[in-house]
């Protein structure tokens, strides 16, 4: 048997191809035009983190507050009582409750969804120079965590005290 006679068989007729090869083409082409002309990196991750409520008054206090705030959400939702915020450069780009009870997950703690969803959100998983803020001190799972994202240091609790930058062993 040919081998045009095998492409026939698999891929319809000859004629069919050279349409599918002209989608393709087409298909790249748009693709890289999309990409040319996509808004530079700093719209894109301002349009990424639309919808998240700011704080009038950047602070440590403010963002500590926000945490509580996620820590009282996920009382209401019927899970732990746990709330985290990832902040950088005096925004939230990101925030969690606990979601262990939610999605029967036990790495679903509220520290390690926030720094998930921030590295979604921000399309990296690289999250230098932010600070994560909790409203209990961050347990070894979810400190590890900050220690890979980069992030620079974890403040807890309801004094904002400050546990430092994360650490892979404490």
């Amino acid at each position: 048997m040919a081998d045009h006679d095998l492409d026939d068989r698999h891929n319809g007729s000859r004629e069919a191809r050279l349409p599918r090869r002209c989608l393709l083409t087409g298909i790249g082409l748009s693709s890289f035009l999309a990409a040319t002309l996509r808004p530079s990196s700093m719209a894109a991750k301002q349009f990424a983190l639309q919808g998240i409520p700011r704080p009038s008054t950047p602070s440590d206090a403010a963002f500590i507050r926000r945490a509580f705030e996620m820590r009282d959400l996920a009382v209401e939702k019927g899970d732990q009582a746990y709330g985290a915020v990832v902040v950088r450069d005096g925004m939230i780009i990101s925030q969690s409750w606990s979601r262990v009870i939610l999605d029967q997950d036990p790495s679903g703690h509220a520290e390690m969804a926030a720094i998930r969803n921030a590295a979604r959100r921000l399309k990296s998983r690289r999250l230098s120079g932010a600070v994560l803020y909790s409203s209990s001190r961050p347990c070894p799972m979810c400190e590890g965590a900050a220690y890979w994202a980069g992030i620079v240091e974890m403040i807890h609790g309801s004094n904002a005290s400050s546990a430092g930058p994360p650490k892979l062993c404490r």
